[in-house]
């Protein structure tokens, strides 16, 4: 948790950025926590998790809380519970919901039941109810039943004056998002050490890259660490000899000399950032001559992605540098003939990269596409392309100091996929079949890193990069 101030002139900048969206009665924002889940039975849970607006805005990372921010007036609330003698015996005592107020700036709160009244008030006035679209079934319906949106309109976003604010809000959504993409220095910081939590998982999957050893061993190693210094795991752990299957989870092999490992793992620290790194591991400890002709297209690629990242720049232009540059490589070794540019505009690198350059991060790891990918990595710059690759791409927008993005190409040799364009003529005629034929075995490689936007440019996060040449990578595997 961060200082009290920090959520305060979060919701004053809320507060701010609603009242530019909206005029006339701007109604109330309402925020609901997540609560507890049952794994099989009541009382033998999920881990808990609290949604990441509720605490970007509210700070209390514990279940069965909610909010309210009244948009007019500028009035707050938190809503929870005290324990009773029942929570006491099993859980120990706690601090009163009032104290968890004073930590995070609200002076106002209340029992949680008062929070539905307040709701129920607000709809029977006629005052417009913001909303995010929730992430989990109980918050979806836990909205529908206070405000009377039909179940299946919950999770759509629109302007609250479209179908009387039967759905949630866009007002509200645009504004979380352009507060919640530009990162403050506390968060940064709290990315740094998540993104030194992830140096520390990844390490130890290199070392675990051995002949013999089971997949699913050195992902339990690296969970391990992620438990062990922070919250867990950012999302679940790809790690595969399959990485042409771009998030495989499924670790049931064993490392089988002459295959490629790729790890895409990221940890989450106690405050709830996110880190998320890819690399890709020869599982003889050295890459063949076919693996180090594709893994240097890709590590080079990362590089150029990273050099092109500042100020100014969109991230759309930096993937179509990226995949334009992988393009004349390729071309280079034959796998594709013809005029680069020409393959770019019709999307020819989806074949070999069907997903974007990069995403955003933060207290996500796909920083807030809860509240809808294209609010986040679009918004009112740019449409989305139909194309494979390019359609793919979470993060297109122009660039500005606090913003924090994957630099993640990668090259895959998919074998259903090259069979489909083949037979459907998707190349135009670019792609070069009979060299992809010696591939089909090949599978995948990608390379990721964390950036910041700064303001003279970027740099990427963490106190240390991950080995990530060829050369380094075979060196220290060869003396871990």
């Amino acid at each position: 948790m961060f200082e009290a101030s920090v959520y305060l002139n979060r919701r004053k900048a809320l507060l701010e950025r609603m009242s530019s969206l909206m005029t006339g009665d701007k109604g109330v924002a309402v925020f609901l926590g997540n609560v507890d889940a049952a794994m099989n039975y009541r009382g033998n849970d999920y881990k808990f998790r609290q949604d990441s607006s509720f605490l970007y805005f509210w700070g209390v990372d514990e279940p069965s809380f909610a909010a309210v921010l009244d948009l007019d007036s500028g009035d707050e609330c938190l809503y929870g519970n005290d324990v009773d003698i029942d929570d006491i015996i099993w859980m120990g005592p706690q601090p009163s919901v009032a104290s968890k107020g004073e930590l995070i700036g609200c002076k106002a709160t209340a029992p949680l039941a008062e929070f539905d009244k307040v709701v129920a008030q607000a709809v029977s006035a006629g005052r417009p109810v913001h909303f995010l679209p929730p992430a989990r079934y109980y918050n979806t319906m836990k909205l529908s039943s206070l405000t009377g949106v039909a179940f299946e309109s919950v999770r759509k976003v629109a302007p609250m004056d479209v179908d009387s604010g039967r759905h949630a809000s866009e007002e509200l959504v645009k504004a979380v998002v352009s507060l919640r993409l530009i990162k403050e220095q506390c968060e940064i910081d709290e990315i740094d050490k998540a993104c030194d939590l992830g140096y520390l998982m990844h390490t130890e999957a290199r070392r675990g890259c051995k002949p013999g050893v089971l997949e699913q061993e050195i992902v339990g190693r690296m969970e391990g660490i992620t438990l062990s210094k922070g919250w867990g795991v950012s999302f679940t752990t790809i790690l595969s000899q399959n990485g042409e299957t771009l998030h495989n989870h499924s670790h049931h092999q064993i490392i089988t000399p002459g295959r490629l490992l790729v790890v895409d793992a990221g940890a989450e620290s106690n405050t709830h950032y996110a880190s998320d790194f890819t690399r890709t591991y020869p599982c003889s400890g050295k890459f063949t001559t076919k693996q180090r002709e594709i893994y240097d297209i890709v590590q080079q690629a990362n590089d150029l992605a990273f050099s092109l990242t500042k100020p100014g720049t969109s991230y759309w232009d930096v993937h179509c540098a990226t995949v334009r540059y992988m393009l004349e490589q390729l071309k280079a070794l034959d796998f594709v003939r013809g005029d680069v540019d020409e393959m770019v505009a019709a999307g020819i690198s989806g074949l070999f990269m069907p997903h974007g350059l990069g995403h955003n991060m933060g207290m996500d790891v796909h920083d807030m596409e809860d509240l809808g990918e294209n609010y986040v990595g679009y918004g009112d710059e740019r449409q989305r392309s139909p194309l494979l690759g390019m359609g793919n791409l979470r993060m297109a927008r122009n660039l500005k100091p606090g913003h924090i993005v994957t630099d993640e190409p990668g090259i895959y040799f998919i074998p259903a996929l090259i069979e489909q364009w083949k037979r459907e003529g998707t190349d135009k005629g670019f792609v070069n079949y009979a060299k992809l034929a010696d591939y089909y075995d090949f599978g995948g490689i990608r390379l990721e890193d964390d950036v910041l936007v700064t303001p003279e440019g970027a740099r990427r996060l963490g106190s240390r990069r991950l080995p990530i040449t060829s050369a380094d990578v075979e060196d220290v595997m060869a003396n871990e």
